[in-house]
């Protein structure tokens, strides 16, 4: 038999006479070199779990799952549904059942598994040809896999292996298993980060000491946790494929993203082959929900296509009174205005309503928790609050050829947030019998509207006997709020013990009248800014990349206050940063083809929006990120796996000014930190580490300390920051007579955090999580999810103070769903 080299140039041309992509062609032929598909290697019985999908999704999870190389024409299977497939079988067996009523036959030439539409023939016509193991589509709807064989949060489109940073990917396959809704929820389910409860209504997103808020859609930033009066952001995760990762500065891709990491949330596309989801569930607490999520193709071309996702849920909670409802609706349409050009449209709505426990529990002046039920309410019954988030997102891509590539995508976000709410507070902590409560009622108007774009050229060429890539962009991002509230504080004889929850209703109207203060604020925040990256490959296994970021960045501030006296003239602050450079630098060793060794460095910048007791902006973070690694594709890129040393330096953060005293809008304003450091190491393996076991595990180790402070050198500087994290989740498939049956197991733990500004420890805990399915018939599947199994009584880690915000996790909870796909 010719070596694979000798033919390496006859497919080449085969494929470049038919106008093809010959590198992922010649890629799928190296790997067919290295791992050949024997008639023995055919015959041996594999256990197999595919679900009903769309053929080219069935494929590459055919691949995945028996370990072989697919060589199939994209034009062939387009449009195309497989059966469902499951037990235990020869590959052989399995590809059969698969491709049964489709049309399209398969055949064995030398080493390789071909798939062909209509008769067979003496020969193969290689049309546009995709090989399933080197396939770099970063979709992971179908692929029934914990990990993805690339990410598109660089720019582009990558493999984990080739980001000399730490990423991880939350598939929607295990999104699906874990019943993860929220972003909120999927964080914390991931490593190295933290979703906290904040002191709104939303949640604060972190990464290794750092908040992230700004957050991407299909990779365009924008500035998403931005408000007057605390944290009020919320996500739902109906509307995505997969949730990206990145660990580490970001500001190469977002300009003044966080020091600690971002987040990308990918949203779900028109599919190629008519598909429908009927899901409906319930579980605790009168938990119930409905959702329809359908899409295929709109022509008989196939060239538009469509997607719609329609949710409805409603829950009451382990805590008294609260509730909460919502309603999603997600459209979406993918047009090929040729071959090579795809124009995307879509517009997703959440609108929420709950009455919530805002704020939770003070603690007492000791640090430590008062002895009250988990079920405790510190609200009054017309708590209440309505969060509308519209959405529209658009993006146009142009490949040229196989590789060079041009994309823009935007994104336009209206929200509209009201609430009103009772807190309980107590400044300093309670007393010890629990008297000295507070009762702190707030009414908020937040409107606010947050648009981004972005565009990139990126390709790969060969210059000076050397691979090389390039990529050029550049992106702009605006919010602009217009934010109202009001407050007042009051006294009561009331303990923790007895509080009133039936106290009057209030207004914004009502709380000036009765002596507060309402604050009327206004943002307006742009950034822009030019980026690129170069790859080179001066030998085969080492790869430099270089960057640099130049940004400009503009800031506006304006608020009055207004009491039963009348409304005070506006006053404002402004920044505005021009021209900063920021330098990125990597390098990537490939110590085998499974194997790579990293290293990366960043500076950072980011604007701050905090004002000093004099009403000057902050100056900008400044700082040096440095990371090392190692990262692992495994099992022909089933498993992917990593370990990270980091080590971040910043200066000039921003934290309250408590010695200036509460002359900024009635609360302390901000001063620079000095110097603060963030360092430790992650480790992550996700995808299927044994057959039919899919598994995500991820450890973090991560300390923060003020370097440069007064009164506060060595001091915990993110106190919500655990120093140990682990999360794990499997899935495991069972074969033979049980393999309708799959079960999943997991957990996560952490050491313990810190209450604001105090050395009172927060306990660490560990929840336990479990799940079992059950394949009913090829149509319908059963869940039984359960969450904190042994029903663990532990805080949630949050901006804990002693005056509030200290919340209880959810107790043993149970979520039942069936999921009904019809075959077309």
């Amino acid at each position: 038999m010719s070596s694979i080299h000798e033919l390496k140039p006859l497919f080449k041309a085969l494929v470049m006479s038919r106008g093809l992509r010959s590198r992922r062609v010649l890629a799928g032929l190296g790997l067919v070199c290295v791992l050949p598909l024997s008639a023995q290697v055919m015959a041996e019985d594999v256990s197999i779990n595919i679900p009903a999908q769309p053929l080219p999704q069935a494929l590459q999870a055919f691949g995945q799952q028996t370990n072989q190389q697919v060589i199939y024409n994209a034009g062939d299977v387009a449009g195309l549904k497989s059966t469902r497939v499951s037990g235990t079988m020869s590959p052989q067996a399995a590809i059969a059942e698969l491709l049964k009523g489709t049309g399209v036959r398969y055949s064995l030439e030398g080493n390789t598994l071909m798939l062909m539409r209509g008769p067979a023939t003496g020969g193969l016509e290689l049309g546009a040809t995709t090989i399933s193991a080197a396939s770099v589509d970063a979709t992971t709807e179908g692929s029934n896999s914990y990990t993805s064989n690339a990410v598109t949060i660089g720019k582009g489109t990558h493999t984990l292996k080739e980001i000399p940073q730490s990423i991880t990917v939350m598939t929607r396959k295990q999104m699906d298993d874990q019943n993860l809704v929220s972003l909120k929820d999927a964080v914390n389910q991931t490593t190295g980060i933290v979703g906290l409860q904040g002191v709104g209504q939303g949640m604060i997103l972190s990464s290794r000491g750092f908040q992230i808020d700004d957050w991407q859609y299909d990779g365009v930033p924008i500035l998403r946790n931005n408000y007057s009066l605390g944290n009020w952001a919320t996500q739902d995760l109906i509307f995505f494929d997969r949730l990206e990762i990145m660990r580490g500065a970001a500001g190469l891709l977002q300009g003044t993203g966080s020091p600690g990491g971002a987040v990308n949330l990918v949203r779900k596309r028109g599919q190629h082959a008519p598909t429908v989801t009927l899901t409906g569930k319930a579980g605790s607490w009168d938990h119930y929900g409905l959702q329809l999520d359908a899409g295929g193709p709109l022509n008989q071309a196939g060239n538009i296509r469509g997607r719609v996702v329609i949710d409805e849920d409603q829950s009451n909670s382990f805590v008294d009174y609260a509730w909460n409802k919502t309603h999603s609706l997600y459209g979406a349409l993918d047009v090929d205005l040729s071959e090579d050009t795809t124009l995307g449209f879509a517009v997703s709505q959440s609108n929420g309503e709950s009455r919530g426990n805002i704020r939770g529990l003070p603690r007492y002046a000791n640090g430590s928790m008062p002895d009250v039920s988990r079920s405790t309410y510190t609200g009054a019954r017309w708590n209440r609050s309505e969060i509308e988030v519209t959405t529209y997102y658009t993006d146009l891509e142009h490949r040229f050829n196989e590789d060079w590539a041009f994309k823009v995508g935007a994104v336009y976000m209206t929200e509209d947030n009201q609430a009103k709410n009772q807190r309980v507070q107590r400044l300093g902590g309670l007393n010890p019998d629990g008297s000295g409560v507070q009762y702190a009622d707030f009414v908020t108007d937040f409107q606010s509207t947050k648009s981004g774009l972005d565009m990139n050229l990126t390709g790969k060429f060969e210059a000076l006997s050397m691979e090389q890539e390039v990529m050029l962009g550049g992106n702009f991002s605006q919010l602009e709020t217009d934010d109202k509230f009001a407050r007042t504080f009051n006294p009561t004889s009331d303990s923790i013990f007895d509080l009133n929850n039936d106290r009057p209703d209030i207004s914004y109207e009502s709380l000036i009248a009765a002596g507060g203060r309402g604050t009327l604020s206004k943002y307006d925040i742009r950034q822009k800014g030019v980026y690129g990256t170069w790859r080179v490959k001066p030998i085969d296994d080492l790869t430099l990349v270089l960057g640099s970021r130049v940004s400009w960045y503009d800031f506006s501030y304006k608020s009055r206050t207004e009491d039963s006296a009348g409304i005070t003239p506006y006053t404002a602050s402004t920044g505005t940063e021009t021209g900063v450079v920021t330098p990125y630098g990597g390098i990537i060793y490939d110590l085998s083809r499974e194997w790579a060794v990293y290293a990366s460095y960043t500076d950072v910048f980011q604007p701050q929006t905090e004002v000093d007791t004099s009403g000057s902006v902050l100056k900008p973070i400044v700082g040096t990120n440095y990371e090392v690694g190692l990262k692992g594709e495994l099992m022909d890129g089933r498993v992917n796996t990593s370990l990270a040393i980091f080590r971040y330096d910043h200066e000039n953060r921003a934290i309250e000014d408590t010695a200036g005293g509460m002359v900024c809008e009635g609360g302390y304003c901000s001063a620079a930190s000095g110097k603060v450091r963030s360092q430790g190491f992650d480790a992550e393996i996700s995808g299927e580490v044994v057959d039919n076991l899919q598994l995500f595990a991820g450890y973090t180790y991560n300390t923060t300390k003020y370097l440069e402070e007064p009164g506060k050198e060595g001091v915990v500087f993110s106190s919500w920051t655990p120093k140990h994290m682990l999360r794990v989740w499997g899935n495991y498939q069972l074969t033979g007579d049980w393999s309708r049956v799959s079960a999943g197991l997991g957990f996560t733990t952490q050491s313990h955090t810190l209450v604001y500004q105090e050395k009172t420890d927060i306990p660490g805990y560990t929840v336990w999580n479990a799940r079992i399915g059950y394949q009913l018939t090829p149509e319908i599947a059963l869940a039984l999810n359960a969450n904190n199994l042994f029903d663990k009584t532990y805080i949630t880690s949050a901006y804990n103070q002693l005056d509030g915000n200290n919340n209880f996790g959810d107790p043993r909870n149970l979520m039942f769903s069936v999921k009904y796909t019809p075959e077309f």
